[in-house]
């Protein structure tokens, strides 16, 4: 037997250096394959339960097996049996596509095994989120009070946010909190969560854009009210995921402001769509938020669990989370050392900024606000494509960088069932053809196709030649009746 093999099959649990460095050349090569080849593989590749059971499905081994081996299985059959999620004509919910210094940075924050709950466990990376979270207040407007977190995601970051805005509010017994019907489901769950009854989280209606109505909000807390609830949050979207809609923030933090209710802000999807000085505007009022969700797994070009939260008042939040049991006594540096753990629900917490921080230092933000801009007006290019045909209807203006549509040709006079069967069959080509991949959506109960466009190497012709393709497979399925 070889000492490799040995290295490799033996009782312990550790490899030599040389092996070490073999293997990680071997999945580094693997990756860089698999990013290379992407743009000709389809968008999307799943299986179903039993056909993964056949491939998967095994008792762990008792003796282990040559690492090259193990890597080459989960490169060729898991892991691409996934939503491809960072294919440049991957434009459904929304896509993620990390910047590859960001993909290094999770590998060596993984290697360095960071425990970031403490500054005594993490000084250097607790003092390099300390700078990146600093960053994002400034690119938001925030004052120096302010501070946050990295968190898994949206979800967490609206949780922790909840929590401190029930702990603000005195926690009352009948709390109820209000947001557009248009927010994501993780703001329902994150108020539940926090002991909202689900009957007094409110769902305010929209607009004619998909903005939340100020007057039906209004209406509805001063009948709450009435009712003997008490209103603790208003929450907004800054790019709603349906649409892309930014609601009025400038108002709501008016009233919030008159009202003393905590002002919450999902930002997770268009939140950084804010270094884009032409859309900058829409967030006018953003600052004024109480806290703000953004997730720089979206569109500041990270891997996923690169979530964040920001607390106008970061004391709020501390106040809310922080706990101090005897055997983290040792923990406590004074008030210039934040310990990340009490500012959430997670102590046990990995190096996060890392990501963002490579990344930037890599390419510079001049290329970060070019390739938001560029998701931006890809999408107002694909409104004004889909406008000009004679097959696509706009369901809905571009809106940050997302443009719903749907099929519906000039002179067919299709009915509502019969135009909805048809967007599902084209939907369903699109996808099974490989072209790409592509969810819909329902506005006003209307069945819609949707492209959201984040992705920093999609070019017009992947939009261009989706939209043709839609057009295409839509006129085949009408002449097969």
């Amino acid at each position: 037997m070889t000492s490799s093999t040995e290295d490799a099959l033996g009782n312990e649990l550790q490899l030599s250096s040389a092996r070490m460095m073999e293997l990680a050349e071997l999945a580094s090569r693997l990756i860089v394959e698999r990013i290379d080849s992407l743009p000709t593989e389809p968008a999307w590749c799943g299986g179903t339960r039993a056909e993964l059971e056949a491939i998967m499905r095994e008792d762990p081994p008792e003796e282990g097996r040559l690492p090259e081996q193990v890597l080459e299985r989960a490169a060729r059959e898991i892991l691409p049996v996934a939503a491809r999620v960072d294919h440049p004509r991957f434009f459904a919910f929304v896509p993620s596509s990390p910047t590859w210094p960001s993909v290094l940075a999770d590998y060596m924050a993984a290697g360095h095994n960071v425990f970031q709950g403490t500054w005594l466990g993490a000084s250097g990376p607790s003092q390099l989120e300390v700078v990146v979270i600093d960053w994002f207040r400034d690119w938001i407007g925030y004052p120096t009070t302010a501070g946050g977190l990295f968190t898994s995601g949206g979800s967490a970051a609206s949780l922790d946010a909840f929590v401190a805005a029930r702990e603000a509010a005195g926690a009352p017994d009948c709390a109820s909190v209000y947001m557009s019907d248009q927010s994501h489901t993780a703001l329902s769950r994150a108020a539940t969560i926090v002991g909202v009854r689900p009957e007094h989280v409110r769902k305010v209606p929209s607009d004619s854009r998909f903005r939340l109505d100020m007057n039906a909000l209004r209406s509805m807390i001063t009948k709450d009210r009435e009712d003997g609830l008490s209103p603790i949050a208003i929450c907004a979207n800054a790019g709603a995921t349906n649409t892309g809609a930014v609601d009025p923030l400038a108002a709501i933090a008016d009233l919030c402001e008159a009202e003393n209710f905590w002002f919450h802000v999902d930002a997770a999807y268009g939140g950084f769509a804010i270094l884009d000085e032409g859309v900058k505007r829409l967030f006018e009022g953003i600052e004024r938020a109480d806290s703000i969700a953004m997730d720089a797994h979206k569109w500041l070009f990270q891997p996923f669990e690169t979530g964040c939260l920001m607390v106008k008042d970061v004391s709020r939040l501390e106040s809310a989370f922080s706990v101090r049991p005897e055997y983290l006594q040792d923990t406590e540096w004074g008030r210039d050392h934040p310990n990340f753990g009490d500012r959430g629900l997670q102590l046990s917490r990995s190096f996060r900024a890392l990501k963002v921080w490579m990344s930037i230092q890599t390419f510079g933000m001049k290329a970060f606000r070019s390739a938001v801009s560029r998701g931006i007006g890809l999408a107002k290019k694909a409104e004004e494509w889909i406008r000009a045909s004679e097959t696509l209807e706009i369901a809905n203006p571009a809106s940050l960088s997302v443009v719903c549509f749907r099929f519906n040709p000039k002179g067919k006079n299709l009915s509502g069932r019969e135009m909805e069967a048809l967007n599902e069959r084209i939907q369903e080509r699109v996808i099974e053809t490989g072209t790409a991949m592509m969810s819909s959506t329902r506005l006003r109960g209307e069945y819609s196709l949707r492209l959201c466009i984040i992705n920093y190497t999609t070019t017009w012709d992947d939009v261009c030649s989706t939209l043709e393709a839609i057009e295409r497979f839509g006129l085949e399925a009408l002449s097969d009746g």
